[in-house]
């Protein structure tokens, strides 16, 4: 279902089930926590599908939930923790967007940091289609994102948007650009001011103002070795 591929100091996560557009089972997302932990010293994790993005959740195996309502609890919480884990990495996230990108496969470009759209992409997020709800915390985040009338657009017409209407919306924030020059200026910066400044983000988007700890980061950044040595870089520059 997933690859993980390192190439020095990016790590590509590759949704790798094409004949099935990438449909995520019931056991994938216990790969993809798997997978998740599997990161080693990556400093960039991609994510991105093999022949379009991801046409979400698997729909077969809601036959099974049905038959075993134990499973019900399983997806839920096996997606949760994924999802949750790939939100909460330390490092920088970009889902590299080109085809379908519906349901869960929304929620799951939805947990990473930023999100770049092919010009082929398209975007809906689909459970009322078919009558079932949409986890809270992916419906948090749509708000977080779009606002809630944009929300309520996409979650109960179901409609596909293309990625020029996904970026004015503020679904991603790249419409139709390569992932090189975002991945090329990432990597050229600190890796520990990279996870202050993520850890800060996620701080102000719970509507934190102020921490400690990012007080202490800002504190022990300034009189650590990478400022001394970017800035004697610059000096000889």
């Amino acid at each position: 279902m997933f690859r993980l591929i390192r190439e020095g100091a990016i790590a590509r996560l590759i949704l790798d089930r094409p004949e099935a557009r990438n449909a995520i089972t019931l056991t994938g997302w216990a790969e993809l926590l798997r997978l998740l932990g599997d990161l080693g010293d990556a400093r960039l994790l991609i994510v991105r599908g093999e022949g379009g993005f991801c046409a979400g959740a698997d729909l077969a195996d809601f036959a099974a939930m049905r038959a075993d309502e134990s499973l019900i609890a399983q997806f839920r919480e096996t997606m949760r923790a994924a999802l949750d884990t790939l939100r909460t990495l330390p490092i920088p996230t970009i889902a590299v967007i080109e085809g379908a990108c519906y349901g869960a496969g929304v929620a799951l470009a939805m947990a990473c940091d930023l999100r770049l759209a092919a010009g082929n992409a398209g975007f809906a997020i689909t459970p009322a289609k078919i009558g079932i709800s949409y986890p809270q915390e992916d419906v948090h985040r749509l708000v977080e994102l779009v606002g809630p009338g944009q929300a309520a657009r996409l979650l109960f017409t179901a409609l596909a948007i293309d990625g020029a209407e996904a970026a004015r919306i503020g679904l991603v924030e790249l419409c139709d650009a390569g992932e090189g020059p975002i991945v090329e200026a990432i990597l050229a910066n600190d890796a520990d001011s990279l996870a202050a400044l993520k850890r800060g983000i996620a701080l102000a988007a719970k509507g934190r103002r102020s921490d400690s700890g990012q007080v202490e980061l800002f504190d022990a950044l300034i009189a650590g070795p990478a400022l001394a040595e970017r800035l004697e870089a610059r000096r000889r520059k």
